[in-house]
């Protein structure tokens, strides 16, 4: 059984659609990851030695990944925020950050937050 930042390995999936399931790790990262541990992308979980796991692990290592990038991420949403910044302003309003069209889309966010808080001229 192959674990990796907590989460345990399916025995029958290939080794890089499993790895795209770590936040942080797409499909490109996942395919780049093996490349650099010159490990067949296609091979099944249940065929990866104990040698291959040591690789793989070495080359996950350098990047960010699972909760120290949702911190880093969540950092610069705030600093966003702090400097109110158009994009931190959108961000506060719950509305999209990059120049979508909200009249006629962005119903999710306009129902999170109600309509008082996206358009408050119109509360009477």
């Amino acid at each position: 059984m192959f674990r990796l930042s907590g989460h345990v390995l399916p025995e029958n999936k290939s080794i890089w659609i499993w790895l795209t399931s770590v936040y942080g790790i797409g499909l490109k990262r996942s395919k780049t990851i093996l490349a650099n541990a010159k490990i067949d992308y296609l091979k099944k979980v249940k065929d990866i030695s104990e040698d291959e796991q040591k690789k793989i692990l070495e080359q996950i290592l350098k990047y960010v990944l699972e909760n120290d990038l949702k911190r880093e991420i969540a950092f610069a949403i705030k600093r966003l925020k702090e400097i109110k910044c158009y994009r931190g302003m959108r961000h506060n309003l719950w509305l999209p950050v990059r120049g979508q069209v909200t009249r006629k889309n962005a119903k999710t966010a306009k129902k999170l937050m109600g309509r008082s808080k996206v358009r408050p001229v119109l509360k009477k």
